[in-house]
């Protein structure tokens, strides 16, 4: 299916790989000027700007303004073939950075610190070089530049804004940059990916008094510890062994004072899955456990639980696609890190979810 995009792959390595050495430059000028201004989610307005600004100088078809601020690229081979598409997450993160570097974010507060830019620059630079070897490739390929990734999420908006349709997607490929692996590499895997993202925000009503009394009061302290220790067992006793689950608690907060009994506890945490047949499970055990707990010591409670993003599920045959690729240029005696996988989190789920693919990850 796919593979007919570039049915003569081999015999354009050479070539290939010259034209991408001589856009090297170019590359690492448009990912350091993207570094130096960082958006967050939703208002990547300058990122989409210079984004557009390129697809234009390269008489490339585009759309802006999709779900807020994304943009949509399409570059048409010479012949006809099935479509592509390929992501691109925009946004950057509310951090301060420290780096000393000539091209260090201009905002203080906000930071490329996970690699988006890169991103934006490696899916410009395919787009360029596509659209000047039309002859190259059979099809079409769309260039999906997405806004916030990192929350609260931009992938879905823009499958409802159509992306997928007009022509219609076959499949689609995303990269992240991933320093856990070896320099030049790239890791892939088939299946699970990446983990569902949920999280919850838990609130447990005691009553308050002098810690010289307790007996007159309802600790939340002491409910929220044993639901703290309780919903440990979640994964240790209610999941599959052989499945790999996290639940986490990040935050606590509770008391003001040394000697009172505090009236209120607070926490918030998040769940991570691989098997999408846990969708809907954590949510409902974590409301019987704090509920039950809580009962048992006169507490009251109230729990919000979201599911964020679903786990990032790869294709086989697409992955396989990309393994092989990657393996035919590679540079690198090791070239491929097999069955790569990480309990974290990315919208890129959402166009998996509707229509086949492989998101990977790749090193330098």
């Amino acid at each position: 299916m796919v593979s007919t995009i570039f049915p003569t792959l081999n015999a354009q390595l050479s070539g290939l790989r010259l034209d991408i050495r001589t856009l090297q430059p170019q590359l690492s000028a448009w990912r350091r000027q993207i570094h130096q201004r960082p958006e967050l989610g939703f208002q990547e307005v300058q990122t989409a700007q210079f984004i557009s600004q390129k697809l234009t100088e390269w008489g490339i078809q585009h759309q802006t303004g999709v779900a807020t601020t994304g943009v949509v690229a399409i570059v048409h081979g010479d012949r006809p073939g099935p479509v592509l598409g390929i992501r691109a997450d925009m946004d950057a993160l509310p951090i301060q950075e420290l780096n000393e570097v000539d091209y260090r974010s201009q905002t203080d507060g906000k930071m490329h610190a996970c690699g988006h830019d890169g991103h934006v620059a490696i899916a410009l630079g395919t787009a360029h070089y596509l659209a000047r070897h039309r002859d190259r490739f059979a099809g079409t390929v769309k260039f999906f530049f997405q806004p916030a990734e990192e929350g609260p999420g931009g992938a879905k908006p823009m499958i409802e804004a159509g992306v997928l349709d007009h022509p219609s997607v076959d499949a689609v490929i995303g990269l992240h940059l991933w320093n856990n692996l070896p320099l030049g590499t790239l890791g892939v895997r088939t299946g699970p990916m990446m983990a569902a993202t949920e999280l919850f925000h838990c609130s447990i009503q005691g009553k308050g008094g002098h810690g010289a009394i307790p007996h007159q009061t309802v600790d939340s302290i002491v409910v929220a510890a044993q639901v703290i220790n309780a919903i440990q067992t979640i994964v240790s006793r209610s999941v599959d062994p052989l499945k790999s689950a996290v639940v986490t608690i990040g935050q606590l907060n509770a008391g003001t004072a040394l000697n009172v009994i505090a009236d209120s506890a607070h926490m918030s945490g998040t769940v991570r899955y691989f098997d999408p047949s846990y969708k809907d499970f954590f949510g409902q055990r974590l409301e019987q456990v704090i509920g039950g707990i809580c009962q048992s010591h006169g507490a009251t409670y109230r729990l919000d639980y979201r599911p964020l993003y679903p786990p990032v599920v790869n294709d086989p045959d697409i992955t396989d696609l990309v393994r092989s690729v990657a393996l035919a240029v590679s540079e690198t005696p090791a070239g491929v890190t097999p069955e790569c996988q990480t309990m974290g989190g990315e919208d890129m789920a959402f166009f998996l979810e509707s229509v086949p693919g492989c998101y990977f990850f790749r090193c330098g």
